[in-house]
């Protein structure tokens, strides 16, 4: 198996990893743009027939879960060492090791906090509760969809330090 385009000296495993996060998140995201278009996935939603702000909040949320869970892949690749040409300003200027390793590590932080249990915390009745119905079939797409993304932080906060202790160990 080839090392996914990874550096040299990325340990397979964060190269793994790394590659992973989108396709953890992935499922999230369909689910809900599923439910967002009317597809059955919940028996009776509130989501089930959105008005345009729902539909692009929904639309919304899924792009951005997915370029976020991407930006992981900086971490074993290239980009995340020098910024790509085309970006203004700072296109082809070496990334902060530390810059990226604290982002990366805000982020799982963020995760961990918020984002991991948000849609589970609402499907088990924590907190308000949004009226959503699930049959035995559905609560099983939904926990399969929905559980995955427990593993994001805990992949990312890895791979940032593996990164962290690739790029600095190379800077000494």
């Amino acid at each position: 198996m080839s090392r996914m385009n990874a550096l040299p000296g990325v340990p397979r495993w964060a190269a793994v990893a790394a590659h992973a996060v989108p396709l953890l998140v992935l499922p999230a995201g369909l689910w809900r743009l599923a439910l967002a278009f009317g597809i059955p996935v919940a028996a009776h939603s509130p989501y089930s027939d959105p008005g345009p702000g729902m539909l692009a909040y929904m639309i919304g949320l899924t792009v951005l879960s997915e370029l976020l869970a991407l930006l992981t892949l900086g971490l074993v690749r290239d980009w995340g060492e020098v910024f790509p040409e085309w970006l203004p300003l700072v296109g082809g200027r070496p990334v902060g090791v530390r810059a990226a390793t604290g982002a990366a590590l805000a982020g799982a932080a963020g995760l961990l906090a918020a984002g991991g249990w948000s849609g589970y915390a609402v499907y088990a009745g924590l907190g308000e509760g949004d009226g959503t119905e699930l049959t035995a079939a559905q609560d099983a797409l939904f926990l399969g969809c929905y559980l995955p993304l427990a593993a994001w932080p805990v992949l990312l906060g890895a791979v940032a330090v593996a990164y962290h202790r690739r790029r600095a160990g190379r800077a000494r």
